[in-house]
């Protein structure tokens, strides 16, 4: 389903280019497009209200299950808190070079995009400390979840991934299957919303061709380079951290993680390349013990390719709708992204709907939302890849962290590669 959904999107992408560049060749004034656009941002309008409606139960049930399956701090003991060092810290590097790579390129400026009229208004407030926590602790989830107020879902959430998590086995379990049941109904729900975006992508990139011309296309072609240039970067950094705890070996590590990174970037899963990454670092030397609690450990909460292009998608938005992101700005993106990414790589397009999440904190349009989705599945490859390389790392280097990374298993091709 998800390469079929993928190729409607990249089929809309290429219709909304033609479509664009055809009524903007046409049009002898820019009032002239007026309707159609109109009519054009009412199909994306739809879009993105169905994506409203699935945010707050997603994040709600993927995040308090998530949390509630990691088990009691007790349990998660000396390796979880190795582990969770390792990936806060992925994380700062990830946003930091994110942050230097959009102050330095700004791929979305000259894009000069204006919400429809159609859009819901943007609201315009200085963030102050009472602001800051009149929006992150709610009075009522319920509230919260009927104004999609993120932040609030999250405390919420991650109050009842503890709480559930510290129930006797009976009553945790009980409840674990009904989050179970629920995300997996938010799961579905998302696929359909999903099979919607073919038509969102069409119009909101016939929208943005039509006002402003073919000139589009050359600001996405950067922001993908650019993001490319800032996964290189955030690789040189990872195998530079990974080099420093388990010296040379990084390289044969490196190549035995080879194909699982290969089956993540063809794929965009995570989870297809679980299965042979698992095994091939117990071959490399790590203990099915360490491999077998990092690795899931990361998969929910190291996703540091994926919090790059979160923080950059986010902020080529806010540059293609000429909106100035303060310090505070960056820092309350920085905290959002980090916090509401946990738990929902599951999701299908989770990065992205991270991302629609976000949005309104910054006062940016959601008509950006499908703007973005238009090129996600060529993003969507190198952060998936990442992600995959980035929770290799850092399960040999808590290995390496606990003294029981041993020597690869004999007779694969680890062992040759030590050898040279």
């Amino acid at each position: 389903m998800k390469k079929g959904i993928t190729l409607y999107i990249m089929i809309g992408l290429l219709a909304g280019i033609v479509v664009g560049i055809i009524l903007n060749a046409a049009a002898s004034a820019p009032e002239d497009l007026k309707g159609v656009i109109t009519v054009l941002d009412t199909i994306t309008s739809i879009f993105l209200r169905l994506v409203r409606t699935i945010i707050s139960p997603l994040v709600i049930t993927t995040l308090t299950l998530g949390i509630a399956r990691m088990g009691d701090a007790q349990s998660i003991g000396r390796i979880g808190l190795k582990a969770m060092a390792f990936f806060i810290g992925g994380t700062l590097i990830s946003l930091t070079i994110a942050l230097i790579a959009m102050s330095i390129f700004h791929p979305g400026e000259g894009l000069h995009l204006v919400a429809s009229a159609s859009a819901e208004p943007v609201v315009q407030s200085n963030l102050t400390l009472q602001g800051f926590i009149a929006r992150v602790f709610p009075t009522s989830i319920f509230d919260a979840m009927a104004r999609n107020e993120v932040l609030q879902i999250v405390v919420f959430s991650l109050f009842a991934g503890i709480g559930t998590a510290s129930l006797p086995k009976g009553n945790r379990d009980i409840l674990v299957h009904l989050l179970d049941a629920g995300a997996a109904l938010m799961l579905k729900i998302t696929m359909y919303v999903m099979w919607v975006a073919p038509f969102a992508v069409f119009t909101s990139i016939a929208s943005a061709v039509a006002s402003q011309g073919a000139g589009v296309i050359t600001n996405y072609a950067a922001f993908i380079g650019e993001f490319y240039i800032a996964l290189a970067v955030l690789w040189a950094a990872l195998i530079a951290v990974g080099g420093a705890v388990i010296g040379k070996r990084i390289w044969p590590l490196m190549k035995t993680i080879r194909g699982p990174a290969l089956i993540a970037f063809s794929t965009t899963s995570s989870e297809a390349a679980y299965p042979s990454l698992l095994s091939n670092l117990e071959q490399f030397g790590v203990p099915n013990r360490i491999a077998s609690f990092v690795l899931p450990l990361g998969y929910a909460f190291n996703l540091i390719g994926s919090m790059l292009y979160a923080t950059m998608a986010t902020m080529f938005a806010a540059q293609a709708y000429d909106i100035p992101m303060s310090v505070s700005d960056i820092a309350l993106m920085s905290f959002l992204l980090f916090i509401a990414s946990k738990g929902i790589a599951m999701v299908p397009r989770a990065s992205l709907l991270v991302v629609a999440a976000t949005l309104p904190y910054l006062h940016i349009p959601e008509a950006a939302f499908p703007f973005l989705l238009a090129v996600d599945h060529i993003l969507d490859t190198g952060r998936t890849c990442t992600n995959t390389v980035a929770n290799s790392i850092a399960t040999a280097c808590v290995a390496k962290w606990e003294g029981l990374l041993t020597k690869p298993v004999p007779n694969n091709d680890i062992e040759v590669a030590l050898a040279r």
